[in-house]
This record gives structure tokens, sequence and C-alpha cells, in this order.
């Protein structure tokens, strides 16, 4: 099968790469002109006989939907869509509404695997028609991890399905980290445990916690047993919002995801406002010590006593 991919970075450089490996003809244009296989989005349909199947793999929003829209202008009817990057689900209806009217169909795929997926592959998460899902399934087993299909592709439902799923995935995802981290923290605190990284990777075989997540923290804490030097400063793609977003919409009770993205908020703050507006309250009422900037910064970091 020939397939043209828009998008060469991390994650759409490795799917390239596993997909050739499976035998499958790859047409890609990036940017970046060391990586890309031609000059522009024109040279890469002009390179695919139709019925055409092309996958975008580039950042959500606005460079997405840019993307569909020149597509719609350049493509032919019975040709197909694949939007593979981390779209937020309700883009799906208008890119999907947009082709549709140039007769291009449209498919939204979920992909998680991030840097390992070219050895290990991917777990695709689908929305669309059963007919488009039936016509890009080379690919899509292409870049599974091998062994049974629905261990590693789901086709969700309709259109908006896959983006959908992967949002609840990085959800779930935020919430398992954040327990990983704060159990670090409580260890690291307790005099008594000598071995934090080995703790971490004890768990890592016959335990109720084992994950691949855990794997990966091992592997962090056994190159930098105190993570000295990482700041705790975390971003988030914007799906842990989403899903929270989501949960307040349709009444799901969701207080993990929401208290794990709610702590991402506070990495990112230099002065919480909301705990210097608990001290005043507490000089107020009690007549505790209300600490300046300084004060407080010479205390973090202070051995407890």
């Amino acid at each position: 099968m020939k397939l043209g991919l828009i998008g060469l970075g991390k994650m759409g450089g490795n799917m390239r790469a596993r997909i050739k490996a499976a035998g499958h003809e790859v047409v890609g244009y990036d940017l970046n002109p060391a990586v890309t296989d031609v000059g522009s989005l024109a040279e890469l349909v002009a390179a695919l006989e139709a019925p055409r199947v092309v996958w975008t793999m580039v950042a959500a929003g606005q460079i997405t939907r840019t993307t569909i829209a020149a597509l719609a202008d350049l493509l032919s009817p019975g040709d197909l869509v694949i939007d593979g990057g981390n779209s937020r689900f309700s883009d799906d209806f208008a890119n999907e509404a947009l082709l549709a009217e140039r007769g291009i169909g449209y498919l939204d795929c979920g992909v998680s695997g991030g840097i390992w997926g070219k050895d290990n592959g991917y777990g695709l998460m689908v929305g669309g028609s059963a007919d488009n899902v039936e016509r890009a399934m080379p690919i899509f087993d292409a870049l599974r991890p091998e062994g049974p299909r629905d261990e590693g592709f789901v086709h969700a439902g309709k259109v908006g399905a896959g983006h959908y799923t992967k949002m609840v995935h990085n959800g779930i995802e935020y919430g398992l980290m954040a327990a990983y981290a704060e159990g670090y923290e409580l260890l690291m605190a307790k005099d008594i445990v000598e071995d934090v990284p080995g703790a971490f990777k004890a768990w890592s075989r016959g335990t109720v916690v084992r994950s691949w997540l855990l794997d990966l923290m091992v592997d962090a804490l056994e190159k930098n047993p105190g993570l000295e030097g990482v700041s705790d400063y975390t971003v988030d793609s914007g799906e842990g919002k989403w899903t929270v977003e989501e949960a307040i919409t349709l009444d799901v009770p969701m207080p993990v995801i929401s208290a794990s993205l709610f702590a991402r908020f506070a990495s990112r703050q230099a002065v919480s406002p909301a705990m210097q507006a608990v001290a005043a309250l507490r000089g107020e009422f009690g007549g505790h010590q209300v600490m300046t900037v300084a004060e407080g910064e010479a205390l973090k970091g202070k051995p407890k006593p």
C-alpha cells in the first residue's frame, strides 16, 4: 500500500520507518528539508495514485485544521484523510464535513506509543466508517503492536470516537503518573527508606501496580535517583483539560484525574495565590505568623525537624 504522511517529527518520523519496514511505500512531507521526501503538499498529492490515503501527523489545533483545508483543495473524490494527531474530538466533525463536501473520506486516529512506538508498535484508536477503516487496515496493522489486533487497535465508533478515546486514555495517564509521583515523594520523605529506586524496581514484577509507566519510572530513577536538576514545572498537552471538561459536561465524577490536572497547574506557579490567602487567613483568625516571600523561600528545601 502507498501512503502519504504529513509531519515527520518524533512520532511521524518513527511511524514512517515502521510502516516502511512492514513493506509499504510512504511519501512523507515535512517543513524540515532534511527529512521530507517532497517539497510541498501539492507534490505529495501528485506522488500518490488515486484513490489516495493521506495521514496527517501534525500539531493539534489550527495547524491540523489548515492542513486538512489545504488537502480538501488538493485531493480528489474517493481519497481518504486520516488525522493521527492529538486533535480535540470536536474538530473531527468539522474536518469530516469539509472533506465530505468534496467526496473525500475521513478517519480520526488516536495514537499512543511515544518514542518507543517504532519498535514496540502503537496503540491505535480509530473513529469513522467501517468501510474507511477497512481500507486503511494495512497501515493500521503495520503500526500496531504484534499479536492479536484487538490488543493494540480498536475501531472505537463514529468520527470523533478515536480522538475521544485517546483523550480519555491521556486523562488516565495523568492520574497514573500522579499516583507514582506521590508515592515517590512519600518514600523519599521517610528516613527509614534507604533505597527508593529499588522499591520502584521491586514493584515492576508480580505486583498489582506494575505497568509500562512504572518501568519508565524505574529507568528514570536509575539514571537520576534523586531527580537532581529536574524542574517540577509540568506542562500538559490539552487532553487532560478536555477529559475533565467532558466529565463536567456529562456529570461523570472524576476526582483522581481532575486532581492530577490541577497538580500540573500548581507546578507552574512560582508563588501560589491560594496558599497566600490561606496564610493570610491563618494570621487573621489565629494570630499565626504570616511570613514574607523571602522568609518562606528560605524555609523551602530545609530538612523537616
